[in-house]
């Protein structure tokens, strides 16, 4: 602490090192950064998997089913019995399909209330356990699978039911089983699985009175682990193991290794991030092979959203993980791997049977660039404690010249600082237009973060506008104001007051990402790369006008969250129809933004998701107080 409090602290060689050097040291720990996480996808920093539970016993186990045929017959008939429900589940045949297995079979109502327009929509999931014989029924493990109808937008999952259904007829033949199986089919995707685990566990996840899971008429043990199974079709060439989790959450490593070691067991090939194992003669292009998966898996676990309905799981402390299967091309006959699909969910299931605690031993943070390597934390922080550590060394050199007197900046004499340097008074700096500063632009960013019902209301009853245009033309309004603000009047801050707000937004950027990092690193990583190479340049001036301070100012309102936003999906949707007209993509890339606002503010609601929570109530306000700065013109206070 004395090196902040003590002015004459900057009469040391280090402190003198780091006045001098400051903007060139803290853009070497940045490309350091960057340098460091290209390193991580080469094989000297990637380790290969083991099992850490010994516990799972995997493979030693002598598979018994073949579930080929009875797959095939529940498959035909439930396809049959869709054609007569093309929009809802078959509640009835489902229902009775697991009563003639003889589990105990319950349906389970939840509801969801709308909250833009207090519309109110209703669902049901079914499910069935499995009574463990030799065990007291203090533990369960899940097989689930979300229900897709025919008119479903998204990939069919009826052979994801029938092999569902076949298990469940194995299981309930055997007496081997140490823990309950709950067999679930859920309805509308991650609603139906978010509304059984909040019903199971009798807790609220998102906003109270938006995702009404109601009661369980059942219930099993603790549940331990959990497989969502997403097969497309009877012919299936490859199982793809997806991990990434609510909010950048992830499974036990050794789940995950269980998966595609019981998969590549089973003779089927397997992938991650949809991309296989392939090893190149040549280096440069084995790396940047692994390095793109690397990337996919950074950018998918940033966003915060599950890639599957195993996602909402981790919240609870249940390991789970999503197996999607894809189809076959080619293959005589249609039906003659899911032999082997079967086997591969036996083998996973029995090897979670042998789990004599909670997966604890392996890693629970890790980034994966192929399906038999992984990169754990000590290794990956690395790169993002670089980057953010020049925003630190940033904030402590202004605050060191703070402490310096003008007679002595102007002399520009480091060996006579000492001599000059005085104590700051309390009267330095007005304490009440920094607090000011700082506080308006976090309650400007909590307003932003609780809008959208009052942006959807005036919307719908002023212009007769959608829940999507109205909170896209809302925040459209809000950035102009934003933008606006600090440029009329034309604002005069004292300079020392103007720096020790840069400080305290440079300080509280390093602390928010060091904390986003130990629970999502990703999103920190990703938010680092982007803002910290702007905001090291960003220093109170006392002249403004500059060519560079215009093109910085310029490219700090192309950070702003909803403009950067903007421009990202514009970029995705160019990358995927490049060959329309360019007014076309424009058009498209419009109305994925307004769809995205909407998606991510009912992701907050209902499950919990903290991205737009925390672009808008923690990164916009600091984007605001740099945006105050760069605009400010400061005066030397006397």
């Amino acid at each position: 602490m004395s090196l902040l409090t003590d002015p004459s602290a900057g009469s040391g060689k280090i402190i003198k090192f780091l006045l001098k050097w400051e903007r060139p040291l803290c853009f070497l720990l940045y490309i350091s950064g960057i340098i460091w996480l290209l390193l991580l996808a080469l094989p000297t920093f990637n380790d290969n998997t083991y099992f850490s539970e010994n516990a799972l016993l995997p493979g030693l186990v002598t598979t018994e089913s073949n579930l080929e045929q009875t797959s095939k017959q529940y498959y035909y008939e439930l396809i049959n019995e869709m054609k007569h429900y093309p929009d809802t589940m078959p509640y009835a045949w489902l229902a009775a399909k697991l009563n003639q297995l003889q589990l105990d079979v319950y349906i389970h109502n939840f509801s969801l209330v709308y909250p833009f327009q207090e519309q109110k929509f209703t669902g049901q999931n079914i499910y069935g356990i499995i009574r463990a014989p030799r065990a007291a029924s203090t533990e369960a493990i899940i097989v689930s699978v979300p229900f897709r109808p025919v008119n479903s937008i998204y990939l069919d999952t009826a052979p994801s039911v029938a092999l569902l259904l076949a298990f469940a007829k194995f299981c309930r033949k055997q007496k081997y089983w140490a823990k309950d199986i709950i067999f679930l089919i859920t309805e509308h995707e991650q609603l139906g699985i978010q509304a059984w685990l909040d019903a199971y566990h009798g807790v609220t996840s998102g906003d109270e009175g938006v995702l009404i899971s109601g009661d369980l008429a059942g219930r099993a043990g603790s549940i331990q682990a959990a497989i969502n199974l997403e097969l497309h079709s009877m012919k299936i060439s490859s199982i793809d193991v997806k991990v990434e989790g609510l909010n950048g959450q992830l499974p036990n490593l050794d789940l995950f290794n269980l998966a595609q070691n019981m998969i590549a067991k089973g003779g089927i090939k397997h992938s991650v991030q949809k991309r296989f194992d392939v090893r190149y003669k040549n280096k440069l292009k084995n790396w940047r092979y692994h390095f793109q998966t690397l990337l996919m898996m950074i950018g998918t676990q940033a966003t915060g959203i599950p890639t599957g309905n195993h996602g909402l799981f981790h919240r609870f402390g249940i390991e789970a993980i999503t197996l999607e299967g894809f189809e076959k091309r080619g293959q005589r006959n249609p039906d003659e791997n899911f032999y082997q699909v079967g086997r591969v969910v036996e083998s996973i299931i029995r090897s979670l049977n042998n789990l004599l605690e909670r997966f604890h031993q392996s890693y629970f943070f890790y980034l994966l660039p192929s399906t038999d390597t992984y990169i754990s934390i000590g290794l990956y922080i690395r790169s993002l404690v670089l980057i953010i550590a020049g925003v630190f060394i940033k904030a402590f050199s202004i605050w060191q010249r703070l402490q310096i007197s003008p007679s002595a900046e102007d002399k520009k004499s480091v060996a006579t600082t000492t001599k000059q340097s005085k104590i700051i008074k309390d009267d330095g700096f007005d304490i009440g237009i920094i607090t000011s500063e700082i506080l308006w632009a976090h309650i400007f960013g909590v307003i932003i973060a609780s809008s959208p019902s009052a942006l959807t209301y005036i919307g719908r009853k002023a212009f007769n506008l959608r829940t999507e245009d109205s909170i896209y033309l809302g925040f459209a309004a809000i950035t102009i104001l934003s933008l606006a603000l600090p440029l009329y009047p034309k604002r005069v801050i004292k300079y020392k007051n103007s720096a020790l707000i840069c400080v305290i937004a440079s300080v509280e950027l390093a602390t928010v990402l060091m904390c986003i990092a130990m629970h999502n690193f990703s999103l920190a990583l990703v938010v680092a790369i982007v803002y910290v190479p702007m905001i090291l340049p960003i220093t109170p001036k006392q002249k403004s006008g500059s060519k560079c301070r215009s093109l910085l100012s310029f490219l700090w309102i192309l950070l702003h969250p909803f403009v950067t936003s903007n421009i990202l999906i514009l970029c995705y949707t160019y990358a995927n129809f490049s060959t329309d007209p360019f007014l076309s993509i424009l058009f498209r890339s419009y109305r994925a933004s307004k769809q995205a606002y909407v998606f991510s503010i009912m992701d907050s609601m209902i499950y919990g998701n903290w991205f737009y929570n925390v672009a808008v109530s923690t990164i916009f306000p600091i984007w605001l107080l740099f945006w105050n700065i760069l605009c400010a013109n400061s005066v030397k206070s006397t």
